[in-house]
């Protein structure tokens, strides 16, 4: 995989204009949520970037069961392995979000729950790896795992959590953001951010391969 320097120099502006504007732009005086909401930038980018990634993993996995390359099977780890970076970004954000508006900074809420479930089942997935010595095995066992790791994440992150009662927006009866609150402002440092969570993830998986690759070379 290799990105040309378009896509690695608009993810640094993308990026940094996130940074900047989403502490700068105004932002709608909202009753609990006030300042805090402009963690939508980051917690909900950071997710979004997580979800492009696993979705990678897991097409590259499903490419390796037919093929049985071994470039498949590294696309899938490292897919994998960033988005478990992005996931834990988006909870600790998400953490310190609740605290602000919720008084805690871990409440007993399914989007929540399913939240760690997904990264749980993600982080056996690289415990697994590292446990399977023969490379054949380790990639189809692993692919198999990582299907269903995918699975578990759709189940527990956006389908169960829409079935029952939730206090995260766009849960449970509760309107998401863009319903009521996401004004033209925020939309215009909001999509560009998403944008840039991605290229910036695409980017470090890049250097991720390539450092893989000169490690296997070298061996």
């Amino acid at each position: 995989m290799r990105l040309n320097t378009g896509f690695k120099i608009g993810a640094i502006i993308l990026v940094f204009y996130t940074l900047i504007a989403g502490f700068l732009i105004e932002v709608p005086a909202l009753d609990i949520l006030n300042e805090s909401i402009r963690n939508l930038f980051f917690h909900v980018t950071s997710w979004f970037a997580m979800i492009f990634l696993f979705i990678a993993s897991f097409v590259y996995s499903i490419r390796h069961l037919s093929s049985g390359l071994e470039k498949h099977d590294l696309l899938a780890k490292v897919f994998a392995q960033v988005g478990i970076v992005f996931g834990i970004g988006g909870m600790l954000t998400g953490m310190l979000w609740a605290q602000f508006t919720w008084g805690r900074f871990w409440v007993p809420d399914p989007k929540l729950n399913g939240a760690a479930i997904a990264m749980l089942a993600y982080l056996a997935y690289i415990v697994l790896r590292n446990s399977l010595r023969d490379k054949m095995q380790r990639g189809r066992v692993s692919a198999v795992y990582n299907i269903f790791a995918f699975v578990m994440m759709v189940l527990f992150v956006f389908i169960l959590p829409r079935m029952t009662d939730s206090l995260h927006p766009g849960n449970g009866g509760n309107p998401g953001f863009g319903g009521y609150d996401l004004d033209n402002t925020m939309k215009m440092v909001f999509y560009p951010s998403v944008i840039g969570w991605i290229l910036l993830g695409l980017w470090i998986s890049e250097v991720k391969i390539r450092l893989e690759q000169l490690t296997e070379s070298e061996s």
